[in-house]
């Protein structure tokens, strides 16, 4: 769901504070002993770095106002020489997709100033705005663009920015009138990245700003987020900001390139430490309030707004938990408002988001009832390091058995990884070794065109054929023969983990038709939508054919 900021008034209050040198206040570390079960904390968290292969690690917990822990483990980043830089509760990472409940929150100031309506269609902000189907344009408001409900498949579209792309937010929005649909509006949930990029424009439109000097002018500065930075272009020269890293094949660990998001960053862009997030959870735990550093109570958002962002719009599926061991933390209830994921555990409501970023993924959990708010920013790309800690800690603070979720989480992700292993292993079974491809290679090299993402390009170097996404630097790769006139595409760089299978289809004359791809593996990240793309050939005049 998403979050509401507030009316001028207090902003424009917490920003004269500042100016005047006088910092918002941050509550200190509480006095109060940990929970039991939280005694062994620090050994814990470097037990799931250890069994996650995780470098880093920072962890804050919330509570009734008082900031109760604020600590980094491990290495923001692996030195060559074993010399390790360590990570602090000021070390910045990638938050991702947390930066979702920013964009909602955003909209919730406008509509709190009567700048907009989540209400309002898209359309009345932004006349230029389409989607492939005019009922849907017609009908899309403010509101559906935060809640995964658009008709769009799972991460439709996130090749126009993911993993990083020339396009400018505006031109990614007006690609989406060719982005197809595969389910009906409003019908069912699949999460999407682009209508956030929309989000941002929407923001931009209704107060005269830029998205990134928006979050700056109305929400870091006032909250005292002063590490907080937009994006990666915007870090500077001396941040403590952690590197990522990601198993390159999904085996070996690597560094992962510091990317940034210069379009749809509405989706996924912000760089904060667990110190700053400490602050924002504790402004949403206060019903959308903080206090100044002369103890002034400001609003950000209204309360009306803050459970409109709390509120389920799009109901989600409970899928059976994957192994036995993670039973415990199944959902009675699960759905996404305005930015926020929301659903229970162990009968208290629970309002949090996860992040996922080239090398760091993140999650930040809410406990409304217990005033209890957790954040655990990790430089590695394994989901069950943070769950596993996050899980600790609500147990200690709801009374719930002391549980073993690291091992719970492992048993998860090997059974995930042996599901990998067996579905390569029957496309091994399957193919056809003596099977060459039906054309010359050279036939092959072409221009292709897909209707939104654009060209990709085929080319023949050296007696090889190499694909490269016209848009998209990091997507370049060989293309070798696999079975008649399907090849696989092997990314350049590896920690991608998106190989996938090129299959040309031949006309009657035996010329190409068009090309699909797939990913190759099922633990590829969905954002690589391949399988969306319509790839037809161009003629010499710059026509796709077809």
């Amino acid at each position: 769901m998403s979050l509401r900021l507030i009316p001028a008034r207090g902003a424009v209050l917490g920003l004269a504070l500042m100016a005047q040198g006088m910092a918002v206040a941050q509550e200190t570390p509480a006095a109060t002993t940990l929970p039991p079960q939280l005694q062994d904390f620090d050994a814990y968290v470097e037990g799931v770095r250890k069994q996650f292969d995780v470098p880093g690690i920072a962890v804050a917990i919330v509570k009734d106002g008082q900031v109760v822990l604020e600590r980094g483990f491990g290495a923001r980043e692996v030195g060559k020489d074993g010399r390790n830089q360590p990570v602090d509760a000021n070390t910045l990472f990638a938050i991702a997709s947390n930066t979702k409940a920013f964009t909602a929150a955003a909209l919730s100031i406008l509509a709190d100033e009567g700048k907009l309506s989540l209400d309002d269609r898209v359309t009345d902000h932004l006349p230029w705005f389409r989607m492939s189907d005019p009922y849907v344009t017609r009908e899309m408001r403010v509101r559906d663009l935060l809640a995964h409900r658009s008709g769009l498949g799972l991460g439709a579209g996130d090749l126009l920015y993911w993993p990083g792309t020339d396009y400018s937010t505006e031109e990614v929005a007006r690609r989406l009138k060719d982005v197809p649909l595969t389910g009906s509006f409003r019908g069912q949930y699949a999460y999407d990245n682009i209508l956030y990029g929309v989000a941002q424009l929407v923001i931009e439109k209704a107060s005269g700003q830029s998205y990134a000097q928006f979050l700056q002018q109305r929400i870091f500065n006032p909250l005292g987020m002063r590490d907080t930075r937009f994006n990666s272009d915007a870090l500077r020269p001396r941040d403590n900001v952690a590197t990522g890293y990601a198993k390159a094949d999904f085996k070996d660990l690597q560094p992962a390139p510091r990317m940034s998001w210069g379009n749809v960053s509405g989706a996924g862009g912000i760089y904060s430490s667990v110190h700053d997030m400490s602050r924002w959870m504790n402004m949403q735990l206060a019903g959308g309030t903080y206090r100044d550093a002369r103890g002034t109570e400001h609003r950000v958002f209204s309360e009306e707004r803050q459970q409109g962002m709390w509120s389920v719009l799009t109901p989600i599926p409970i899928a059976k938990p994957s192994v036995p061991e993670l039973e415990a933390a199944r959902p009675n209830f699960l759905g996404y408002g305005e930015g926020w994921q929301l659903s229970d555990y162990r009968g208290s409501k629970l309002v949090w988001h996860t992040g996922g970023w080239p090398g760091m993924v993140s999650r930040l959990t809410l406990v409304p009832q217990h005033k209890l708010g957790v954040i655990v920013l990790t430089n590695a790309e394994v989901g069950g390091a943070f769950n596993a800690v996050t899980l600790r800690v609500l147990d200690a603070y709801l009374d719930a058995p002391k549980t073993d979720w690291s091992a719970a989480y492992a048993a998860a992700l090997a059974k995930s990884k042996g599901k990998a292993d067996e579905d390569w292993q029957k496309h091994l079974a399957a193919r056809a070794t003596a099977a060459p491809p039906s054309l010359p290679l050279a036939r092959y090299a072409r221009t292709y065109r897909d209707p939104w993402y654009g060209d990709v390009l085929v080319e023949q170097r050296g007696g090889k054929l190499v694909m490269r996404f016209s848009r998209t630097p990091e997507l370049v790769g060989e293309l070798t023969p696999w079975q008649h006139d399907t090849f696989v595409v092997r990314w350049n760089e590896r920690w991608l983990n998106a190989d996938a299978f090129v299959n040309f289809a031949l006309d009657a004359d035996g010329g190409i038709r068009e090309a699909r791809m797939e990913a190759i593996s099922p633990l590829t990240d969905f954002s690589f939508d391949f399988q969306d793309l319509r790839l037809v050939p161009v003629d010499e005049g710059g026509k796709a054919s077809g």
